[in-house]
């Protein structure tokens, strides 16, 4: 198995080595690729490319298997996720009472992109489907923080108390 070293550092990740231990433990499990998948993304935050590589390879399964699973189930995620991790529902309710000009405003505020992540690892944004809050529409949550009957106007407060 292969190791990874640190962009910054250039010191070994010792997270590959918890990696391979997740890998160990489920191995011989029957349906072990979406637990081991679950488990690298608590530990790394999202699974990269070498990530899916290394759990390919320690299960015996085709990277495209993988990858598959990674982009078909929603919960798994190929980009890093910040500290605070902005959601906007853009569901329908909340799309019709202007979710758009929400993202569109936190886009501007925090100067990201959906799916992106600041570079100082604090913010990450995303538009999601229906979270289940439509009589509060729209709705942003943050973290596990909802906040609902909002307009653009609420998201500079809003990005304002996480920065603190």
């Amino acid at each position: 198995m292969s190791t990874n070293n640190c962009c910054c550092c250039g010191q070994v990740d010792e997270r590959d080595e918890k990696l391979q231990e997740i890998i160990k433990k489920h191995k011989e499990t029957k349906g072990a690729l979406i637990p081991v998948l679950h488990e690298a993304q608590e530990l790394y935050g999202y699974l990269p490319i070498e990530v899916q590589k290394m759990v390919a390879e320690g299960l015996g399964v085709s990277l495209s298997e993988v990858y598959g699973v990674v982009t078909f189930y929603t919960q798994f995620s190929l980009n890093p996720k910040g500290k605070y991790k902005i959601q906007v529902c853009m569901g329908t309710a909340c799309y019709v009472k202007g979710a758009g000009q929400i993202l569109d405003k936190l886009k501007e505020k925090l100067g990201l992109d959906v799916d992106q992540c600041s570079e100082d690892g604090l913010f990450s944004l995303e538009a999601c489907r229906c979270i289940g809050a439509c009589g509060l529409a729209p709705v942003i949550t943050v973290n596990e923080d909802v906040y609902g009957r909002i307009g653009p106007d609420d998201v500079e407060g809003i990005i304002k108390k996480y920065k603190e």
